[in-house]
């Protein structure tokens, strides 16, 4: 009955997009065709950090979860594509209650979202490349929070967190801080890739997954294929250009300075990472080098915008120090974050979100404002208790409904086998 329930909704969903999107007019004289080729090419730049991240991830896990985590991560392609067109798109930026949620009646099946530019969000590109372009955020966000709970989650009720995941938590959040009519962005709460939308509701809710599904079997894990690991990186680092600098949302001063942020940082953060694990007696390995590189694009995301190239360095700079402590101190506890989630993407978010209260040019901390940092101070707050605790009341009922940990058998074999039917030889 399950599995013809889930192809049943399927239909049902893509039937009611079809009879209710509304038809595309002329482009419009308003359209730069500059600004619409960059985000074209930004979406297309983003929409490959997700296979990027699933060799990342993919290569970082003993060899009998390699395919279930890698396909994890690249099923979120199809899946939050529909949700968003659906209703997740509406969500998150149809007209705001509250400054907490849109009306999902806004921009329903991808209603009034047409070639026509929107002057509240982007008004140089079409409206419809807006929202692709947002949904490329939406799409990796639960993709990232699959590391924490890598080798131990059942494929079918990973899919259902997904979707309850991204109506419930992530739509609200990016409404709150990139809606103009957003709580955290009336508050002067400043986000310009996602540092707080994607890598901090990341981090806590792979922190709250961690904690729900308890430990693995065995901890033992190496590292199945390191040139997994830097080929993802490079794919996410290469993407990461369209995910900071096409936030600029035009072919603009703002996207180069975030261009040249998101390069500057990522590098500082990876060379900081490698020498400060030889300082300390450890190798230089090339997974600390690509864990490096990786948090210092966390942490320079929100702040790709608003700072300046030395600033962007020294924000690399730190997010490999205290994310760095922050694995180790995590590989001391009892919490099983499999591939270090929270401490590289929640930990990062929070120091990029802070800096940038810091830095941010004319309201930072360094130029004598103190209501940005405090108010930034208030939102990591919200942010915190809420991606956690509704995360981990999300996994409560799936669980509930559909059981979110594998058998003991199953995760001894190996998902690939149990869940997948599948094997790497």
């Amino acid at each position: 009955m399950g599995r013809k329930l889930n192809f049943v909704v399927l239909a049902l969903i893509i039937l009611i997009c079809a009879f209710t999107a509304s038809n595309y007019q002329e482009l419009s004289s308003a359209i730069d065709s500059g600004d619409t080729t960059w985000l074209l090419v930004a979406s297309a730049f983003v929409l490959l950090m997700t296979p990027g991240l699933s060799f990342f991830y993919g290569g970082m896990i003993n060899e009998k979860n390699v395919i279930s985590t890698m396909l994890q991560s690249f099923i979120a392609l199809g899946v939050i594509s529909v949700i968003w067109v659906f209703i997740g798109f509406s969500l998150a930026f149809g007209d705001s209650i509250g400054g907490i949620i849109g009306n999902p009646l806004t921009y329903f099946s991808f209603n009034n979202v047409g070639s026509e530019p929107n002057a509240d969000f982007a008004p140089t590109i079409p409206f419809l490349l807006y929202a692709l372009f947002q949904l490329k955020f939406a799409i990796i966000t639960p993709a990232l929070i699959t590391g924490s709970f890598a080798g131990r989650v059942r494929f079918r009720s990973y899919i259902f967190f997904m979707v309850l995941f991204s109506i419930f938590i992530y739509c609200p959040l990016a409404h709150m801080t990139w809606h103009p009519d957003g709580l955290f962005r009336n508050w002067g709460v400043l986000d310009f890739a996602g540092g707080t939308v994607v890598h901090m509701s990341a981090g806590f809710a792979a922190l709250a997954g961690a904690v729900f599904l308890g430990k693995r079997k065995s901890l033992i894990n190496h590292p199945t294929n390191v040139p997994y690991i830097i080929l993802g990186t490079s794919l996410l680092w290469f993407g990461w250009f369209g995910f900071n600098a096409g936030s600029a949302l035009g072919a603009n001063a703002d996207a180069v300075i975030a261009f040249a942020n998101t390069n500057i940082a990522s590098a500082t953060a990876m060379l900081t990472w490698v020498f400060y694990e030889r300082m300390v007696g450890r190798k230089m390995s090339a997974v600390g080098a690509c864990i490096g590189a990786v948090v210092g694009l966390v942490a320079i995301t929100p702040a790709a915008g608003f700072v300046n190239i030395g600033q962007s360095m020294f924000i690399g700079f730190m997010a490999a120090i205290v994310c760095n402590w922050a694995i180790h101190i995590k590989n001391k506890s009892s919490i099983d974050d499999t591939l270090d989630v929270f401490p590289s993407h929640g930990v990062g978010g929070i120091v990029g979100m802070l800096l940038t209260a810091v830095f941010a040019a004319e309201v930072g901390l360094l130029y004598g404002e103190t209501s940005t940092f405090l108010y930034h101070l208030l939102a990591l707050a919200i942010t915190a208790v809420f991606c956690f605790g509704g995360s981990y009341l999300l996994y409560m009922l799936v669980d509930r409904l559909l059981t979110m940990r594998v058998r003991e058998d199953q995760e001894e074999k190996g998902l690939d086998l149990s869940q997948h039917g599948e094997q790497l030889n």
